[in-house]
């Protein structure tokens, strides 16, 4: 296969590219050049938020194959996929199951209700929303049934750059008491981008199209399941000193941000962790151990120091020293 991957240097886009290196695929990578693609790949630069002009690495090749994990304006989509329409045999798209409408229902499948107001041609500040589901509607406007729509939700493992595992994978290797949110059995739904990665290749390869939701099946893991592989892996020795949520939301925490990946139970929690993934189980979809990725997770976070990378769009998260010693001493 030869493959082109609009972005591929960071998260998402840097295991699909690796996968496919892995593959013995010939690779391109589009991007601005603020970072190096791995070994082996085509390095082709400009920049989308120029409009069709920065796309002029683009103007001419041909690929069986487009990944774009693109997460801004939907116009960059637009242009993208216009251009390569005629020079590429298949184009996924890595959206999101925030398109669906929220509340999302526990068990929604693809067909539910999406959100408002989304376009494709779209150039200013959209709501995350809106913006991917505007990227969805461009790439299957120029694509039609050579589109795949990968929908994740919860993305963890090795070069994630939001912060979630590694956070929690950092306070839990400081050891001591550590506020763990409850209950420890709360079912979680999420995929390892080398999961998302492996499937989108296979996917592409054999020209699915149409929206999947891509995640693991809710309670692939849990909580409890989580933070325990956080200790064994960081060999802290940490004391998870687990808290019901009533007391954790009365203190002001927020869910997701201050505490990542945890959600009470309740609309959200049916938005993110309950979701119908039959459709992409059907089609391939395979969801390694919660052990391994939380461990692979530490050994590269442990290469880089402990100093994870930071989307610059996205705030850092964690819940501050202060206020988990605050709870911890009320518990």
């Amino acid at each position: 296969m030869k493959i082109l991957i609009l972005g591929g240097t960071e998260f998402v886009g840097r295991s699909v590219t690796e996968a496919a290196l892995g593959r013995g695929w010939e690779v391109s990578v589009f991007n601005r050049g603020h970072r190096q693609p791995s070994p082996g790949a085509v390095a082709l630069r400009g920049d989308r938020s120029a409009g069709r002009a920065g796309l002029a690495a683009l103007e001419s090749g041909e690929w069986d194959a487009v990944v774009d994990t693109w997460t801004g304006p939907p116009t960059a989509v637009r242009d993208a996929a216009r251009l390569l329409a005629e020079r590429a045999g298949h184009y996924t798209y890595v959206s999101t199951r925030s398109v669906y409408a929220y509340p999302a229902a526990a068990g929604l499948p693809e067909d539910g209700p999406l959100v408002s107001g989304a376009s494709p041609d779209e150039a200013g500040d959209v709501p995350y929303p809106q913006a991917k589901l505007g990227g969805e509607l461009a790439a299957v406007d120029a694509f039609g049934d050579r589109a795949l729509l990968a929908r994740p939700g919860l993305i963890l493992g090795p070069y994630e750059n939001i912060g979630r595992l590694p956070w929690w994978l950092n306070r839990i290797a400081r050891g001591g008491p550590v506020l763990a949110p409850g209950p420890r059995d709360s079912p979680l739904q999420y995929i390892d981008a080398r999961d998302l990665a492996a499937w989108v290749l296979d996917a592409g390869e054999r020209h699915l199209h149409g929206p999947y939701n891509t995640v693991s099946e809710s309670g692939h893991t849990t909580m409890g399941e989580l933070l325990d592989t956080c200790v064994q892996v960081t060999g802290s020795g940490a004391e998870l000193r687990w808290t019901d949520p009533d007391t954790i939301l009365a203190a002001g925490v927020e869910p997701w941000t201050d505490l990542p990946v945890w959600l009470p139970a309740g609309e959200m929690h049916d938005t993110l962790h309950r979701g119908d993934v039959g459709k992409a189980l059907a089609a391939g979809l395979r969801c390694r151990p919660v052990g391994e990725t939380v461990a692979d997770t530490w050994t590269w976070l442990e290469s880089l120091g402990g100093i994870a990378p930071q989307r610059p769009d996205r705030p850092p998260v964690g819940l501050a020293p202060e206020v988990e010693a605050r709870l911890l001493a009320t518990g």
